[in-house]
């Protein structure tokens, strides 16, 4: 999963009959309503797969890094900025890792109307060449709205590349993605992935506080149409409306699916030679099940792939967190990883039997992203049906907070010298303030392994608590860890789970 530096060039830079015309090369306007891009879906599906548009000019066909920077669209000719709209829209020329041409329309009053490509829109830096002043398509586009200050026009939220799209919050930066449909991750055969071909910006009232895109994705074994609700604010909240056609059945989809990176944290710095105390986008997946029961899983860069499956019925929602929040933990200027965005997936409805999948890949590097986590499903998604998903997407400092369980906030391991771990977690939240330390104990269990030790004390220097084991490491064969915070028997903190391995 080599995507990170394909991610951060972006922050540089009715009827059938009467369906949007995906690709028409004229300007004229067509019907647009509320089931456009499903039909064009549910069409799409009964037709074999085109792989994308990828023809360019020779000039534009072998950009580096340096060079796609250089292109850079014009803010003063951004969508909407003339009529003084709460939001405006930006586009991405089409080069370097974004070949592939998609299509943008606007609509307004019932209508699509294709948006067209301007070579007067951007600015180009010297050596590129020259090409013809044709109609080239872009590669993506970004949406611009005052989520900071009132007088000055952010980018919130980004769509660029495959099938990958990300947003912030007041006061964040850029870090983890989200995608439109993942299909077969982790498979020996390899990963298929998905793209948008087309999106359908809803022209903004003058007073409106949300915008809509609508897309339409394409890939090998299956379509889809998404309506996305984009609302800005405190937390940046997506509301995601979802009807997916398979070509094919396919037995490993994942719905919401996410990717970050984890470089190294406190519970693994050993083969890291770095001046920065931790380096990474997320610290942890955290699941609300459907049985009420909270869960927190710390990530790691291990040193084998590991697959991580949490069973389930009708998740409350999960997501790929970033709890620390103080720069001291990174103490770095440039990245300002305490300022990357949380995502939380919250489910609309029942979405039965499944899994969340969590993958850990190995890097070196930072520049990767090399984790993933999704919802994968119990059953296939059958060929020739529609499968609908609701869900809410939470870009923010946090998930939305549905009880009053301590949290975990920091997990610390070192080694003892005596073929034992040290485990030092931090737990912080309203339930621990005004406790009995005479009432409150740590519940620690182990696959294959001994826990000893087990200490539980106030934290004065956080306002929070400690949990601390000891871990009895007896081979070379990863160790599943549970443990829970209980006052006279009643858990007070969610349930944190890792997997050390060796």
């Amino acid at each position: 999963m080599n995507r990170r530096q394909l991610l951060r060039a972006s922050v540089v830079m009715s009827a059938a009959a009467a369906l949007p015309r995906v690709g028409a090369a004229d300007s004229a306007p067509s019907a647009f309503g509320s089931s456009s891009v499903r039909e064009l879906a549910r069409t799409l599906a009964t037709k074999s797969f085109e792989p994308p548009d990828e023809k360019l000019p020779e000039a534009l066909q072998n950009l580096n890094y340096d060079q796609y920077r250089s292109i850079r669209f014009l803010p003063d000719h951004a969508l909407w900025r003339n009529e003084k709209l709460p939001f405006q829209a930006q586009f991405f020329h089409r080069g370097f890792f974004y070949k592939n041409k998609v299509d943008l329309f606007e609509v307004s009053n019932g209508r699509a109307v294709p948006i067209q490509y301007r070579r007067d829109d951007f600015s180009f830096g010297e050596g590129l060449g020259q090409w013809p002043n044709v109609d080239l398509g872009f590669a993506g586009f970004r949406i611009h709205a005052p989520i900071n200050r009132p007088d000055y026009f952010d980018e919130v939220c980004v769509f660029l590349g495959a099938s990958y799209f990300r947003a912030v919050a007041k006061g964040e930066t850029y870090g983890l993605s989200a995608r439109g449909l993942s299909i077969d991750t982790g498979e020996t055969k390899g990963e298929e992935f998905p793209v948008f071909k087309a999106f359908w910006l809803e022209k903004p009232a003058p007073n409106a506080t949300s915008i809509v895109i609508h897309a339409l994705l394409d890939s090998k074994s299956a379509t889809a149409s998404y309506r996305f609700t984009i609302r800005p604010g405190e937390s940046t909240i997506f509301d995601v409306e979802m009807f997916l056609y398979p070509r094919v059945d396919v037995a490993h989809g994942g719905l919401a699916p996410m990717t970050s990176m984890f470089f190294f944290g406190p519970n693994d710095r050993k083969d890291f030679d770095d001046f920065r105390p931790a380096v990474h986008d997320s610290d942890g997946l955290a699941i609300s099940n459907g049985n009420g029961e909270q869960l927190w899983r710390p990530l790691n860069n291990p040193r084998d792939l590991q697959v991580s499956t949490f069973t389930d019925l009708n998740p409350r929602g999960f997501g790929l967190m970033q709890r620390e929040k103080k720069y001291f933990a990174y103490q770095d200027l440039e990245s300002r990883f305490e300022r990357r965005p949380s995502l939380w997936v919250e489910p609309i409805g029942d979405w039965g039997e499944g899994a969340v999948v969590l993958f850990e890949i190995p890097t070196k590097e930072e520049i990767h992203d090399n984790i993933a986590a999704f919802w994968r499903p119990k059953q296939p998604l059958t060929a020739k049906n529609e499968h609908n998903f609701t869900y809410r997407l939470h870009w923010g400092p946090d998930a939305p907070k549905s009880d009053t369980l301590a949290r975990f906030t920091r997990t610390g391991v070192g080694n003892r010298g005596d073929e034992s771990k040290l485990f030092v977690l931090e737990l912080m939240g309203d339930k621990l303030k005004g406790i009995d330390p005479k009432t409150i104990k740590g519940t620690v269990t182990a696959e294959k392994s001994e826990i000893s030790n087990i200490v539980t004390e106030p934290n004065p220097e956080t306002g929070g608590w400690r949990l601390s084991f000891q871990c009895a490491i007896q081979s070379k064969a990863p160790i599943e860890l549970r443990a829970v915070l209980v006052q006279n028997d009643t858990p007070i903190s969610e349930v944190w789970t890792y997997r050390w391995t060796p």
